[in-house]
């Protein structure tokens, strides 16, 4: 029979019910209806897109029933009057008794994304940080990323489950090998919801939602073992390379095991590439898994069908290789990915004293400089020194080690002047002290405001090269002779190389100033009640201004050490009172605020905000007080109370005191290990647990660490994300630092990991010179997350 009624679905009892129906369109399916369900009154919901006017249930048997408005009802603009037209109602119940039924807690709501409230239906599963989408209406692929990105913000992984087939869905095919779908069929005056897993050969097998079930990976159908669904790895976009590379593999380097090129059918490889007139990049190679991985001495080039492989993120690139070729000698040394062994190079002894004109044409023309070598290798008498058969002139070992250091600031690596000798060549190794320094100055001269100086990336023992300061001052930064804070600067100017050759390369923090504080002058006075060894406040001219500053800098040290001591209320009016000091130092140092903060800043005098700090100290000194005092009190009212004898006094006077000497001797631990991990964060570092500047057996870094998170603001970073297990990733208690910082505690290890790593990155930015946006948190407070249960 074919179905021609206005109005084929409504909602049960009222206009905002999400109590779908569909009348039976056989006048006798309709009367055992009526006998089956005689109070249900029927309505033009609201949720469907109605008018929220009331319906009645119209019996024929010359054509199909159907509903239709009461003559009283207003006007209906309702767009959608078809069998489909509850789907998003009845799938939003079928989710509701899905998850009654396997006891798993979860929100579920329709969403209306302009066309209508029936777009889409969200399900999110707290537990497990998961999100459902039922996307019903047709999306493009713009329209679905944004989706994506708005629905992992609180989500660990999103399953997508499409009702219409599309591009989208062939994108889903395409990348990830399957694709989640959607239907409802009609069954009496109801709409039974099916899940499809649809494969690549385009087949989709149908599964009752009712017989789905939900796990921490998604929704999982009978039929999604045997297509793999739970989270198949995605292929990566491929695009042809013209013009052809050459590479040379690198067996040291490690290959990621979970990176997303890896294939059964193909071996990867690290390798340094250079494609056609590009420098060189440490990059994976892709080869064909049928035959051995090629020799790593020498060098291969990549004559045609070279693809790049690029995977969606931060996964990096790769080359792909259906075939290579291996160079001869003098075609891979022209590659700068080889040079020849020292058995193959002839000694100094045994080469001609001149060439003829007529030798020096047949000659290679890399052959045929005349440049003079870089450097000439001292040899003590009667020995024989090999010597290179490619002499670089100076600018070329100039050019070469700028471009070296290129690479490695692409690659956001420091390195070693032992490996710029082996990228470079040779030679580079036998440099003395004053050559090294030289060509470094040679490398980053001129300097440039806007370019970072490739010279801070070169590490000795992990640390900034010891005549890096003579560099700086060759190069003209200002105060680099006399500076302590080349460490810091180097530091700082690692990170400005990074940001400036990454891929892609984003905005450089501004260089740090090596700008030399003015001196100090202590006057023995006593002010303001303190002692005779403190600066004296009111001296005169430039003297004056420096010791004024030291006496600020030393203010705010003493109520930032107090700020952990503090109550909530305390806490917070101290924070306000060293709030413009701090920004006011800050600007003194050389640091970049923001303009809209430096113009307000730069108008605060010296002498007001030392009047501030100085107020705030003694209030919070006074809390401090007050609340041991308070402490003190209920204690001797309780021991007054209690029936207690002279020895039990004694013996509670003890404890009192071994008590607050314990406090006392934890509080410190806490301030210095929260100094600690500030300088390893301010340096992008992390420190193994065993190493913390604390007693572990005496206070535990258990209690320690959540000491300091405890004592941070809401949204302030977790220094304790620095801190590293043993063998590697956060300490095994993070989830109990995560609790005592007042956040809620995620269930799986991934979310934990993800948090952890999202906290260290907050932490690095809060913490840099000068400091950087931080990310946003991945995980809410305890309270937002009981809220939402």
């Amino acid at each position: 029979m074919f179905d021609h009624r206005l109005v084929q679905t409504a909602v049960i009892g009222h206009k905002t019910s999400d109590h779908p129906v569909i009348l039976p369109m056989e006048a006798w399916e309709l009367d055992r209806w009526r006998e089956a369900h005689p109070n249900y009154s029927y309505w033009c919901g609201l949720q469907l897109g109605g008018c929220g006017g009331e319906l009645s249930d119209r019996r024929y048997t010359t054509k199909v029933c159907h509903f239709a408005h009461h003559p009283t009802a207003p006007v209906c603009h309702r767009k959608n009057n078809g069998e489909s037209s509850a789907d998003h109602l009845f799938i939003k119940r079928g989710v509701r008794s899905l998850l009654g039924a396997r006891r798993v807690r979860g929100q579920v709501a329709t969403r209306d994304l302009g066309t209508g409230p029936g777009d889409a239906v969200d399900v999110h599963l707290p537990e497990s940080r998961r999100h459902l989408r039922f996307q019903l209406s047709a999306i493009d692929y713009r329209t679905w990323r944004r989706a994506d990105d708005e629905l992992a913000a609180d989500a660990d992984g999103i399953d997508w489950i499409f009702a219409s087939d599309g591009a989208i869905t062939q994108q889903f095919l395409g990348r990830h090998g399957y694709c989640l779908r959607v239907r409802c069929e009609t069954v009496g005056g109801e709409r039974r919801v099916h899940v499809g897993a649809e494969a690549r050969d385009r087949t989709v097998t149908w599964t009752p939602l009712e017989d789905c079930v939900l796990t921490p990976s998604g929704i999982v159908t009978p039929d999604t073992e045997r297509i793999r669904l739970s989270r198949p790895r995605p292929r990566p976009t491929t695009f042809p390379l013209q013009g052809g590379l050459v590479f040379a593999l690198v067996p040291e380097a490690e290959v990621p095991a979970d990176s997303p090129f890896a294939s059964e059918r193909r071996q990867l490889l690290a390798a340094d590439v250079k494609p056609v007139d590009s420098p060189i990049v440490r990059a994976l190679v892709s080869l064909p898994a049928d035959s051995p991985a090629p020799p790593a001495e020498h060098v291969y080039r990549i004559t045609d069908g070279a693809r790049l492989l690029v995977a969606e993120g931060t996964a990096g690139w790769a080359v792909e290789a259906k075939r290579y070729v291996r160079l001869n000698a003098h075609d891979a040394e022209r590659t700068g990915l080889w040079t020849p062994p020292p058995a193959l190079v002839p000694r100094q002894a045994d080469q001609p004293k001149a060439a003829t004109s007529q030798q020096r044409k047949s000659e290679p023309p890399a052959l045929r400089k005349e440049a003079e070598p870089v450097r000439a290798v001292s040899a003590a008498p009667g020995t024989e020194v090999p010597k290179d058969r490619t002499l670089l002139s100076r600018a070329e070992m100039v050019t070469a080690v700028r471009d070296a250091l290129g690479q490695h600031a692409r690659l956001q690596s420091t390195t070693t002047w032992d490996t710029l000798a082996r990228t470079v060549g040779p030679a580079l190794k036998n440099y003395s002290d004053t050559g090294r320094r030289d060509l470094l100055v040679a490398v980053d001269t001129p300097l440039r405001e806007h370019a970072p100086v490739l010279s801070a990336l070169v590490r000795d023992g992990g640390e900034p090269l010891p005549y890096l300061f003579r560099v700086l001052a060759e190069l003209g930064v200002e105060n680099a002779s006399v500076s302590h804070r080349i460490k810091r600067w180097a530091a700082v100017e690692t990170e400005r190389a990074f940001a400036a050759y990454g891929v892609p390369p984003r905005a450089m923090p501004p260089r740090l100033s090596l700008r030399l504080a003015q001196p100090v002058l202590q006057r023995p006075a006593a002010v303001r009640g303190r002692t005779a060894t403190e600066p004296q406040r009111v001296v005169s001219g430039a003297a004056a201004g420096a010791t004024r500053m030291r006496y600020l800098r030393s203010l705010v040290l003493e109520l930032e050490g107090l700020l952990p001591a503090l109550g909530k209320a305390p806490r917070k009016r101290a924070r306000r009172s060293l709030a413009s000091a701090q920004a006011w130092l800050a600007l003194q140092d050389g640091e970049v605020l923001p303009a809209s903060q430096r113009a307000k800043v730069a108008q605060k005098k010296l002498g007001h905000l030392v009047v501030i700090v100085e107020e705030g100290l003694e209030t919070a000194k006074a809390s401090i007080e007050a609340a041991r005092r308070t402490r003190e009190s209920q204690e001797a009212t309780r021991l007054t109370k209690a029936d207690r004898n002279p020895d039990e006094t004694q013996v509670r006077q003890e404890t009192q005191s071994t008590s607050r000497a314990t406090a006392a001797a934890e509080q410190a631990a806490v301030a210095q290990l929260r100094t600690q991990l500030a300088q390893i964060a301010a340096q992008g570092g992390t420190i193994e647990i065993g190493h913390l500047r604390i007693d572990l057996k005496s206070h535990g870094a258990r209690r320690v660490l959540g000491e300091i998170e405890r004592g941070a603001g809401t949204d302030a970073p977790m220094l304790s994300a620095v801190v590293v297990a043993r063998k590697g990733g956060p300490v095994p208690f993070f989830r109990d630092i995560l609790k005592a910082a007042g956040l809620a505690v995620p269930q799986t290890d991934e979310a934990l990991l993800a948090i952890w790593r999202r906290e260290r990155e907050r932490a690095y930015a809060a913490y840099a010179n000068p400091p950087r946006p931080l990310p946003p948190r991945l995980v809410p407070t305890a309270s937002q997350a009981a809220s939402t249960k």
